[in-house]
């Protein structure tokens, strides 16, 4: 992090935060030096600041002004400075995506996506159709099924899953891999398995499942740590494209993944978890000015491929920042991969899966102490929160203000809820998890768990931690809009569920966890996240105003324009 990261808000914050700098140039020094005055607008900066009509871009991205008499800016005002009228939409700081995979979803993007599918049908369908077109031996990817969210249960399955001998039928010269929304589980056909050299006799690795049926044979379902087995045989084929292609396919998917989340108004991104290839190439793009929005992205490796090659790291670039480590203690709870304290109460006996065993956790979070890093744990289940707390205790109470993360913080126990808060540790959670995972979260974890500690928004928030938001995209659309939506009244959009909603967000405070709160858990509240003096200018104007249009019109709510340093990443047509 920057030597003057968590020690001092910079000078220039406290000043403007008090929108009163002095201007020490001249008049001729001022004349014309603003890029954009936008007016006619009704502006939210930030909790708690006044509220204003009119902001002034400085030639730097950054802003000069905002209130509501814009009479002292003609010096600034020039015959090029560019003028927008907003119509008197909604206008606020940019969303920034507090925990998605940024490659993740452009791949996506560009491969089979089921987050909307409704049936294991639908999804045959889907798969069978791009077998068709797909040179016989290349594998068919996709993502973003689940099972307990389709309209009805298939009635050839095992465990809640189907089974694989309708897809392998239609599949008989294409290995396919089709990952679960979550991404701790993925679906594999027999030709998939054939080349992993899955069996009855293969035997589950630690830390994962391979699902079987009554007489031991694989039903095609691989969780946790067992997807390994099937996605090392997609990498193997992978292998086999040239580097070029490698890259450029990937390139592919972040310019597909940059023109999504601008179009939702997200101007800046937190990436949870990129490899040491892919930060070089993020640095490429940085530095070729190709990154359209910023990027903060967390490491992610296994503990042995990053301990001694951590040379050139934290790296801080123009739009591109790699600052951070992520772990991992457990899985998800829709495929009953969250370690919890007590065993799920429709699965008795099991409590889920540790992923990483604590001990590599820690000389992970060692790793980010000697190199001045962010450590980031996804922890889902209240076991792994209570275990990640305890081990972050151990490195936290120093006077460095590390902020250091658990991402998800989804199911806690009540007892560990203050903990965020004196350890000064960040609940990095998504809105829409919540309420995706209404329909089976109190059927896991039974109504009094479910009711005390899972997604404990008002909790957190009243025992003084820092909670922000996001999608985890592309486990869930990467709309910010429907994320805000659950945040603030955690229904699901479809209406089929509401989910202990005294655990709500005030509409104010789900806006901070999506701007200011983000920026704070990444250091960069001295760069974005409020529409003060001196940050840069990134917005969002939406058709609706969030603080206050009827609850029903929210998810109507339409990004109109998307601003980056003060100039339009996306507009409406």
């Amino acid at each position: 992090m920057h030597a003057t990261r968590g020690l001092l808000v910079s000078c220039t914050l406290v000043l403007t935060l008090l929108y009163g700098c002095a201007d020490q140039t001249t008049t001729a020094e001022n004349e014309g030096s603003a890029i954009l005055m936008v007016y006619n607008a009704d502006i939210w900066a930030g909790q708690g600041l006044d509220r204003a009509t009119a902001l002034l871009v400085g030639t730097d991205g950054t802003i000069i002004d905002i209130g509501s008499d814009t009479s002292a800016w003609s010096e600034r005002v020039g015959p090029s400075t560019r003028r927008l009228d907003a119509g008197g939409n909604f206008l606020m700081p940019g969303f920034i995506e507090g925990h998605a995979h940024f490659s993740g979803l452009g791949s996506s993007l560009r491969n089979l996506n089921f987050l909307r599918s409704r049936s294991w049908d639908e999804i045959l369908a889907m798969v069978e159709e791009r077998a068709r077109e797909t040179p016989e031996g290349v594998w068919v990817t996709g993502r973003g099924w689940h099972q307990e969210k389709w309209d009805k249960p298939h009635d050839h399955s095992i465990g809640g899953y189907p089974i694989h001998d309708e897809l392998s039928r239609l599949t008989p010269d294409h290995p396919v891999v089709l990952r679960h929304a979550s991404g701790h589980a993925l679906f594999a056909n027999d030709k998939a398995m054939e080349l992993a050299g899955v069996s009855r006799e293969t035997p589950d690795p630690r830390g994962g499942r391979i699902l079987r049926d009554e007489v031991g044979d694989p039903t095609g379902v691989f969780e946790e740590r067992a997807m390994d087995l099937i996605t090392d045989a997609y990498q193997n084929y992978v292998q086999t494209m040239t580097p070029t292609e490698r890259k450029d396919e990937w390139l592919a998917g972040i310019r597909a993944a940059q023109d999504e989340v601008l179009s939702n108004g997200i101007t800046s991104f937190q990436d949870a978890g990129s490899t040491f290839r892919e930060v070089d190439w993020y640095k490429e793009l940085d530095a070729a000015d190709s990154l359209r929005l910023s990027l903060w992205v967390m490491l992610r490796h296994d503990y042995d491929e990053m301990a001694g090659n951590m040379a050139g790291l934290p790296h801080y670039g123009d739009r591109f920042e790699c600052s951070a480590i992520k772990s991992e203690l457990d899985g998800a709870l829709g495929s009953y991969g969250a370690w919890l304290l007590e065993p799920y109460f429709d699965n008795p006996g099991f409590t889920g899966q540790n992923t990483t065993e604590v001990a590599t956790v820690d000389s992970i979070a060692q790793l980010a102490v000697a190199n001045n890093m962010q450590l980031c744990v996804h922890a889902i289940g209240d076991r792994a929160n209570r275990e990640t707390l305890d081990l972050m205790a151990k490195y936290v109470g120093d006077a460095q203000d590390k902020r250091w993360r658990i991402e998800h913080a989804q199911h806690l126990h009540p007892d560990d809820i203050p903990r965020f808060a004196e350890l000064g540790v960040i609940a990095s959670m998504q809105g829409i998890h919540c309420t995706s995972d209404a329909l089976f979260a109190e059927t896991r974890l039974g109504t009094e768990r479910a009711r005390s500690g899972a997604y404990p928004w008002r909790s957190l928030l009243d025992a003084g931690a820092v909670v922000t938001n996001g999608t985890d995209a592309p486990v869930e659309d990467v709309d910010p809009i429907e994320s805000f939506y659950a945040t603030v009244t955690r229904k699901r959009a479809d209406g089929k569920a509401t989910f202990f909603p005294e655990q709500s967000m005030t509409r104010e405070e789900a806006l901070h966890s999506y701007t200011a709160a983000p920026a704070y858990a990444a250091f960069q509240e001295d760069e974005r996240g409020t529409l003060v003096p001196g940050l840069q200018a990134d917005f969002v104007l939406l058709s609706n105003n969030l603080l206050d249009c009827d609850e029903d019109r929210i998810l109507a709510t339409e990004v109109l324009a998307t601003y980056v340093a003060g100039e339009p990443a996306f507009t409406q047509q």
